[in-house]
């Protein structure tokens, strides 16, 4: 069972009882507090000697003194045959008040303890304590997987709101809640008898009767080498029974005391089970630290917080997650269909495949790319994969390749299908390995591997038109893609630039719709963004979305790109035809790989032509003034110098460090390449330094960037490619 599956089930089915549990410790976290609020603590360093002076001659009849966990001293006695509890003033032995445990404290104790069921209930308790490890140790493993490992454990979290929230609450205080975990197992092992803290049997001890008077608590002199900050109680020997002995309760351990002589008659330490006991107790309440107390009862809270956000989360995953129509049993099915899909849009083509094979005549069973197996039945296996990054799997996927490498081959042929970008330099590469692993494997294949470029449903219907030859009958593969449920944006603004070289362009700016909180935590509406992000816009008539890197992030207030003419764009030309009022219909996608991480080390920021935007955006929110340095390239500064008038501006209050440009249609002019190459001695002290490289723009100017760097660096032994495989190199290109 994987982490995910661990943390989903295991919150959905004790989370009740974990937030019941969390809610009774906040509430008695607040218990310190309030002891530490009631009395004033005695001085750690006053001996118990002195502190039994001023108690006896305030109250006679004292029988017990006690140090609480907060400090304050109550001493217990009797007045006829009623019993009395007060607080003492610990500086001249004065009563206070009255002490007494009141019967709600008792009551949520006893709930937060046992739920009010006995002994059963101790059980329930430490059950749902060991369920809170495995959550807090499977949260830790997702919240790894998510950002991207230790080094990236502080950086920004994308999502819904209830997405942020239990991540980065989670963040927070992951670690108390793991630790009120263990200590909570700790004391029900001692609890539920598991664990005895003490075995021995305490000594047989009397006072010797030799007609002495007592001799006085002042005078005895393991009481005056005792401080009160190690007492935790002292038993007083009563009047009627002249063998009764002084008691002393210590962290150290315990021991008695002759009342006439003042001599120690016995004494046994603290056993290791009690010591580790005693800091559990320590670590799980708060008592003795009521600082501690606060942070544990904020925790407990968190729990609720945490719960809720969670459900929200499975809702919304569970809403999202896709439904395949008309699934046959797997072990009915002749035909078996794989999916390895990261944004979801590969489980459409799926399903689409899927349909027209029933529309056929088979039986299908359509599954994720982790569930891969063949069965008797089947006479045909699909495997549809999408490829995600740098030639990664899916992240549901991500140990399905190691999975097949292990079985051994079948008679049903498996054919594979992949889905990317041919702008990336990994496209389909997962797929890729797919295909040679089960060829190596020894798996026959009905088709060749196939590759699809950006969702193409054309694409798509030519394999279906070679994968009906194949099969020997008629199929129909008419594509229509998912797109994620989009909002309407509103243009507020645009800065349009000359019809330069034949591509218009302009700065289009669009107002940020305000959701309802519901819609927020569900994910629904517009999710928030930052710059170097993706917008996704449909144009209309057409149901393939275009994507364009963000130069503004949630926190300005609206949303902005950077959109030049493309000859045939469809989407680019609904764009630039845009009139201030006018709407588009739009959503984010996450582009983190590109996201700036939170360091103070230096950037250098390459970009060129419409590639600046994600760039402006990330000095736009240098708010901190990192240093940040910006190589510009494109072909003349009348006509493309897009944002100028922003990065002189941002130059001028320090967002921005340096600013070198480069234009190609001008005298004199060239390309960012060689910008870098003029700045070769402080680009290398830069990288020298730690910096982190961000390069956007078309492809071959990334290529050329990638390239100069590697010369540029060389006499520092270092490359692109291993910047990149320290995460300090990344590119958007188009």
């Amino acid at each position: 069972m994987s982490w995910k599956a661990i943390h989903r089930w295991l919150g959905l089915t004790v989370g009740v009882l974990a937030v019941l549990l969390g809610l009774t410790g906040a509430f008695l976290a607040m218990d310190p507090v309030q002891q530490a609020w009631e009395a004033p603590s005695a001085p750690g360093a006053l001996p118990v000697s002195t502190l039994v002076q001023r108690v006896i001659h305030t109250i006679p009849a004292a029988e017990e003194i006690r140090r609480l966990p907060s400090g304050a001293i109550a001493v217990f006695s009797f007045a006829g045959d009623q019993p009395e509890a007060s607080y003492v003033n610990p500086a001249d032995g004065t009563v206070l008040g009255a002490w007494h445990a009141s019967a709600v404290p008792r009551w949520v104790k006893n709930l937060h303890r046992s739920l009010l069921l006995g002994d059963p209930g101790r059980w329930a308790a430490a059950g749902v304590a060991l369920a809170m490890g495995l959550l807090c140790i499977s949260a830790l493993m997702l919240l790894l997987r998510r950002v991207g490992g230790w080094r990236r454990l502080t950086a920004r979290v994308r999502g819904s709101l209830a997405q942020r929230i239990h991540v980065v609450a989670g963040r927070v205080v992951l670690a108390v809640l793991c630790l009120t975990a263990i200590t909570a197992l700790t004391m029900s092992a001692s609890t539920l008898d598991l664990v005895a803290l003490d075995t021995r049997i305490e000594p047989e001890v009397a006072s010797l009767v030799t007609g002495r008077p007592d001799l006085p608590g002042a005078q005895l002199a393991t009481l005056q080498s005792l401080m009160v900050k190690d007492l935790r109680q002292l038993n007083i020997p009563g009047a009627t029974d002249p063998q009764d002995t002084w008691k002393v309760v210590t962290t150290q351990g315990r021991g008695w005391i002759d009342r006439y002589s003042g001599q120690l008659l016995a004494w046994q330490d603290a056993t290791v089970a009690q010591r580790v006991y005693d800091w559990a107790l320590v670590l799980h309440t708060g008592e003795a630290a009521w600082p501690w107390a606060v942070i544990l009862g904020l925790t407990g809270a968190s729990v609720l917080l945490f719960w809720l956000s969670g459900v929200v989360i499975w809702w919304q995953v569970r809403s999202q997650a896709p439904h395949i129509t008309g699934n046959s049993p797997p072990t009915q099915a002749d035909v078996l269909i794989f999916v390895a899909s990261e944004g979801g849009s590969t489980w459409g083509f799926a399903q689409t495949l899927h349909d027209a094979l029933r529309k056929s005549g088979h039986r299908v069973y359509t599954s994720p790319l982790e569930d891969f197996r063949t069965t008797a039945s089947a006479r045909q296996v699909f495997v549809l994969a999408a490829t995600y990054g740098e030639g990664q799997a899916p992240a549901h996927a991500s140990h399905a390749l190691k999975h097949i490498a292990m079985l051994n081959a079948g008679a049903v042929p498996v054919t594979v299908l992949g889905f990317g970008d041919r702008l990336f330099p990994s496209f389909c590469a997962y797929a890729e390995a797919l295909d040679q692993t089960l060829r190596a494997r020894g798996w026959s294949s009905l088709l060749p591997l196939e590759r699809i470029h950006q969702q193409s449903g054309q694409q798509f219907a030519r394999w279906g038109v070679a994968l009906a030859q194949a099969l020997g009958e008629p199929l129909v593969l008419e594509h229509v893609p998912r797109v994620p449920a989009t909002v309407a944006l509103t243009l507020v603004a645009r800065q349009d630039y000359p019809d330069a070289f034949g591509q218009a362009a302009a700065i289009l700016r669009f107002s940020w719709p305000i959701q309802d909180l519901g819609a927020r935590l569900r994910g629904r509406g517009l999710a928030r963004f930052a710059a170097g992000d993706l917008v996704g816009i449909l144009p209309p008539g057409s149901s393939v979305p275009r994507y364009y890197s963000l130069a503004s992030g949630w926190e300005d207030g609206f949303l902005e790109i950077c959109v030049r003419h493309m000859s045939g764009g469809l989407c680019s030309t609904h764009l630039l035809g845009l009139q201030a009022g006018d709407c588009i219909a739009a959503f984010i996608r996450s582009n983190s790989g590109f996201a700036l991480p939170r360091s103070r080390q230096p950037v250098l920021l390459i970009g060129a032509g419409t590639g600046v935007a994600p760039l402006a955006g990330f000095i736009r929110r240098n708010d901190r003034r990192r240093p940040m340095h910006l190589y510009f390239g494109g072909r003349d500064p009348t006509r493309d110098f897009y944002f100028g008038p922003e990065i002189q501006g941002w130059l001028a209050d320090g967002r921005l460090t340096t600013l070198q440009t480069a234009f190609s249609r001008v005298p004199g002019g060239g390309y960012v390449q060689d910008a870098l190459r003029r700045e070769a001695e402080r680009v290398r002290d830069l990288i020298a330094q730690g910096a982190i490289v961000r390069v956007c723009g078309s492809r071959a100017m990334a290529q050329g960037v990638a390239e100069t760097l590697d010369v540029v660096l060389a006499p520092l032994r270092l490359s692109v490619s291993a910047l990149r495989a320290k995460e300090r190199y990344a590119e958007d290109v188009f």
